[in-house]
Parts: C-alpha cells; structure tokens; sequence
C-alpha cells in the first residue's frame, strides 16, 4: 500500500512538473531600439569616406555595408537615399596601429589596432542632432604580420563601432 502511494504521489510530482514546463515559457525580446515607429519612418545613411592618413583599403565598404546592415536588421526603417527621418553621415579619420607592451628583450609584445569615426546624427521629426568620435581597438601579437590578421580585427572594430553608433542613435541605453 505505502508503495502505491509513493508510486502515485511520483506519478503526481511529475505530471506537474510537465506541466508547469509547459505552460511557462519565457519569450525575451531585445530589439534594443526606442523608435516611435509612428514618427520615425525612415533612415538616410551616407556613405562615411575613409579620410585616414593610413588605411586599408577594404576598410570602408566593409563599414558601410555593416552600418546599413544594423539598421535593416535590427529595425523596421526604411533606408533611402535622401530626406529620411535619421540622417547618418561621417567619415572615418583614423586608422592607427601602435606598440601596445614591451617585452623582456625591449621589443613589442602586443600592437594595438584602432579605427576613429566621426558621425554626425541628425532626427529630423525632433531636430536634435550631436557630432561624436567613436573608436573601436584591438590588439594582435607583434609576431604576427598585420596583413595576416588586419581582416578578423578590422571585421571585429568595425562591428564594435557600429554598434556603438547604433546604441547612441537609436538605442535607449
């Protein structure tokens, strides 16, 4: 008898706890944006030229594809080619590698790679507009050639930048 009760009262535990499994269930959504869909329709994103000194050469599609890419993918705005509601437009100005750590002989250890942008934002429903530099960095060993790894750091400056572009334009953070 006490085996049946036990046996019953298990068979009890676990249909609610398949129950609650199923009937709970956690939906998370993060679009990370504060639009007003309403207002704001649409987004005007020039090309941002390279105007650094030192460059490389690929630099600049690369980052203009990605900053459109954001937006399309992450919001529901229409890209157009004049008089949107946001307008993005920039340049980027700087392109630097420098010595990072020295090692033990007196030589570089680590470089450190940075891209500087300059974008200026504008909302045409509010008028608010700002100017701002963001810069992305990162560092690879001075054993390695650049030209080895310029692309995978390059891509991951480039994605740090425009998320940051992304948080200051149209993210509530």
């Amino acid at each position: 008898m006490v085996w049946k009760a036990k046996r019953h009262l298990s068979d009890l535990l676990l249909c609610m706890m398949l129950f609650l499994l199923s009937a709970c269930s956690i939906k998370y959504q993060l679009t990370g944006t504060s639009i007003n869909y309403d207002v704001i329709k649409s987004i005007q994103i020039d090309k941002v030229p390279n105007r650094a000194p030192y460059g490389w050469a690929p630099m600049e599609s690369m980052f203009n594809n990605k900053l459109q890419d954001i937006y399309a993918n992450q919001t529901r705005l229409r890209l157009v080619k004049r008089g949107g509601d946001l307008h993005i437009s920039g340049e980027i100005t700087a392109y630097d590698q420098y010595n990072k750590a020295v090692s033990a002989n007196g030589f570089a250890s680590q470089v450190q790679l940075r891209i500087t942008v300059n974008i200026r934002f504008q909302n045409n429903k509010t008028n608010q507009s700002w100017e701002k530099q963001f810069s992305a960095t990162t560092q690879y060993d001075s054993s390695q050639q650049l030209a080895t790894v310029q692309e995978r750091l390059v891509t991951e400056m480039i994605a740090d930048l425009t998320d940051q572009i992304f948080n200051a334009t149209v993210a509530d953070w």
